[in-house]
């Protein structure tokens, strides 16, 4: 018996969510201002992708960075 075909609606179920925040969703979440964050992305230490004008975080990104300053922290 053949499997129905995958209609657009559940190839969109099928595929894995990527979360993207907002620069001030990423000021809310770390309590850093506008310039901090800024920064960290200038710097490479917070990953992001443009969208237009639009600059968006992957949450995956910001959990990364989290995990990275806290072995960080715990390695000084």
């Amino acid at each position: 018996m053949a499997s129905p075909p995958l209609t657009a609606l559940h190839r969109a179920e099928a595929a894995p969510v990527l979360d993207l925040l907002t620069v001030p969703q990423v000021m809310a979440r770390l309590q850093l201002g506008r310039s901090a964050v800024y920064d960290l992305l200038r710097s490479g230490q917070l990953a992001s992708i443009t969208l237009g004008r639009a600059r968006r975080i992957p949450a995956h990104a910001l959990t990364d960075f989290i995990r990275t300053r806290l072995e960080q922290e715990a390695a000084a």
